[in-house]
């Protein structure tokens, strides 16, 4: 169901064809890239959180990890990851197929800056072998984040690409 509301989204958007079914995903980034045919930074993860009871999504590079010190900074409080058995409850989507899109609407979304080194990102789709190709403007303006914000590391080594 969370893929045909991505689609739909997608085709309400004009652009149906972004969101493509693949034969395999994988479950890491490292997979995924493997299969898009992409380096793994160019996969947009999108990360299930608690804040104060409530659901968010960070949605970073597939090279940068979350840095709970820089967390805490910016959303001054601890990281707490969602439990896996809540995410399609409160999200919409099911673990492994989190996207920033079609998702329940009191969920707020923010965009790590480690993704505005690319033009071209790939979330997943709503279902565990579905994609979505965007260029990073395309991403913000599709999700509508409630802001950028810089909550990760590792990913400078990269910065290059």
């Amino acid at each position: 169901m969370s893929y045909e509301k991505v689609k739909k989204y997608f085709e309400n958007a004009g652009l149906a064809e972004r969101v493509v079914i693949r034969e395999h995903i994988g479950d890491t980034v490292e997979h995924a890239a493997q299969a898009i045919g992409c380096e793994p930074a160019h996969i947009a993860k999108t990360m299930s959180f608690i804040q104060n009871g409530e659901p968010v999504l960070v949605v970073m590079a597939g090279d940068a990890k979350v840095d709970n010190r820089k967390y805490k900074a910016c959303f001054h409080q601890k990281t707490v990851m969602m439990p896996r058995d809540q995410v399609e409850a409160l999200i919409g989507h099911v673990p492994g197929a989190v996207c920033p899109f079609a998702i329940h609407q009191e969920v707020k979304v923010y965009l790590d800056i480690s993704l505005k080194r690319f033009e071209i990102v790939y979330t997943a789709g709503g279902s565990l072998n579905s994609t979505v190709k965007l260029s990073v403007e395309e991403l913000e303006k599709h999700v509508l984040p409630v802001s950028w914000v810089d909550v990760c590391k590792d990913w400078y080594v990269n910065e290059d690409e």
